[in-house]
């Protein structure tokens, strides 16, 4: 008997068992079209966490340059601050993505 992971859990169940017991999912060939829906859910949940940093990124760039001249103060630290958290929230949920795709081939 050896451990498994569910495919729509990814809790450790084990191999003989006929359902999983956290989430009580049939092992077969429901299994295999539910695990291609969390795929797919996980997949979109990347993809709009990558478009709300890209759009938090594009907020701090407008911020910082609000009225042609370069910010000062406190408009300067709030631009700073989104568009730092953008662009490293953009490129890690870029690499979570291409690693998703990686597992899923």
């Amino acid at each position: 008997m050896a451990l498994v992971e569910c495919p729509v859990c990814n809790k450790r169940m084990s191999s003989r068992a006929t359902r999983c017991p956290s989430c009580n999912i049939a092992v077969g060939e429901e299994s295999e079209s539910a695990a291609r829906i969390s795929s797919i859910q996980k997949s979109t949940k990347l993809q709009t966490h990558s478009f709300l940093a890209l759009t938090l990124f594009i907020a701090g760039v407008v911020i910082w340059f609000w009225g042609g001249e370069v910010a000062q103060g406190n408009q300067a630290l709030v631009g700073a601050v989104c568009f730092a958290f953008g662009f490293v929230g953009y490129l890690i949920t870029r690499i979570r993505i291409v690693l998703h795709k990686r597992k899923g081939s």
